[in-house]
């Protein structure tokens, strides 16, 4: 099978000089936005199914792929696989719910915005959190519907966690690094080498196959963790 995905056509060459702005600038104010009704119901099921002590996002999970795969990888945990995109989800949700009897996942279709702010408002501390191939939202004037640069930023941080974000953009992953600083935690970016066809998620297998350079952020969203330098 072939594999041609072109790279992110962006017209920026560097980070965003206004990243710190902005974030700043969400940091102050409270997102007022009302939680819809049928995001709080997929919130209660995923909930609902948590069979472990811990719990992981597998956030804009597309297929849930990525979600059965981490599912294998953390089996002391429970992934939440979120994504809003019922088309992608469903073939994939039926297939893998009706392999196990007591899996320990969930694909869930809830809108990130609201599924987050659900889970940030009832304390829920994860154990781990995967942003895998986030819509890069490229251009300039796009920079405040990017998650680093967006009112959701806080409930990221406030879910806490080991933070790993994916993403065939470098821009994203060092603005994703600039709002992580603003707000005194440390990151590590890396170039992702995959080997023996152990991607993540198709998005991942995607680029992989049409030679994109893969980037990894990751950070430790513990409180203790942060930088008081």
């Amino acid at each position: 099978m072939e594999y041609s995905s072109s790279n992110v056509d962006s017209n920026q060459t560097e980070a965003h000089d206004k990243v710190g702005e902005v974030v700043h600038k969400h940091w102050r104010t409270q997102f007022q936005k009302p939680i819809a009704e049928h995001n709080q119901r997929a919130y209660q099921q995923a909930i609902a199914a948590i069979n472990k002590p811990s719990i992981i996002f597998d956030s804009g999970c597309g297929n849930g792929n990525s979600t059965l795969k981490l599912a294998a990888q953390y089996p002391d945990s429970f992934i939440i696989g979120i994504d809003k995109s019922l088309s992608r989800l469903t073939k994939q949700a039926d297939k893998a719910n009706q392999s196990l009897n007591n899996p320990n996942f969930i694909l869930i279709r809830a809108d990130l915005i609201d599924f987050w702010r659900l889970a940030a408002n009832d304390n829920i501390a994860l154990l781990r959190h995967f942003i895998l191939y986030p819509n890069p939202w490229p251009k300039k004037h796009h920079l405040k519907r990017r998650w680093h640069t967006s009112p959701l930023f806080k409930t990221i941080i406030a879910l806490g966690g080991q933070l790993e974000i994916r993403s065939n953009w470098p821009i994203y992953i060092d603005e994703f690094s600039t709002a992580l600083t603003t707000q005194r935690f440390t990151s590590q970016k890396i170039l992702l080498e995959i080997h023996n066809n152990q991607w993540l998620s198709d998005f991942e297998k995607k680029y992989h196959k049409s030679q994109h350079s893969l980037w990894q952020l990751t950070a430790d969203l513990t409180v203790d963790n942060r930088n008081n330098g």
